[in-house]
């Protein structure tokens, strides 16, 4: 069963985006390849037991039975080790990429308080964007009483537009809601 946001993608987007990017053809319109979310628990390291909670948060989130990131470098200000747990990963695809993008844009932003639309700067150059949360409240899946800590959150979408004018069209016709400027 295919979702309403890919069916979308490929009836209306596409379409869209071949003409008005001006792209020869429909092979080289920019499509979404992969979403990651990214929740960093820097208290992991005096408590183990927080980095639990954020696996189980992001699994709910997601669906998906995230990684756990381990330092790459000890540093000594931060009494980190090299090795140590200190924070979570997951990496969305097909079926579950659409789906957890369709809850983004049309439940979760909206929950977002004083919501005004997302920053449309917020790309790194090669066409992907990324989005920072403060809270995983914003989730109708996840549970306020069971919530031990409110945590925040990144959500990264891999495109694979060349440039970030072509991710920003690519993201505002599957309905990303652009703070307009001005």
């Amino acid at each position: 069963m295919a979702h309403r946001l890919l069916e979308n993608y490929k009836a209306e987007v596409v379409p869209a985006l071949k003409d008005g990017l001006e792209l020869a053809n429909v092979m080289q319109v920019p499509k979404v390849l992969k979403v990651v979310l990214n929740i960093g628990v820097g208290e992991a390291i005096d408590n183990a037991k927080a980095l639990d909670s954020a696996v189980e948060d992001i699994t709910t989130m997601t669906g998906q039975k995230p990684i756990i990131t381990r330092a790459k470098k000890s540093i000594a200000n931060f009494k980190l080790r090299e090795g140590k747990a200190i924070g979570t990963k997951v990496t969305l695809r097909g079926e579950r990429m659409w789906s957890f993008l369709d809850r983004l844009m049309n439940v979760a932003l909206p929950r977002v308080r004083d919501f005004r639309g997302v920053n449309p700067n917020s790309f790194d150059g090669r066409g992907n964007f990324t989005l920072g949360f403060r809270e995983q409240l914003i989730f109708p899946e996840i549970d306020f009483d069971k919530v031990e800590q409110i945590r925040g959150f990144e959500v990264t979408i891999v495109t694979s537009a060349e440039n970030d004018e072509h991710g920003r069209e690519l993201l505002r016709k599957l309905g990303m809601p652009f703070r307009s400027e001005g």
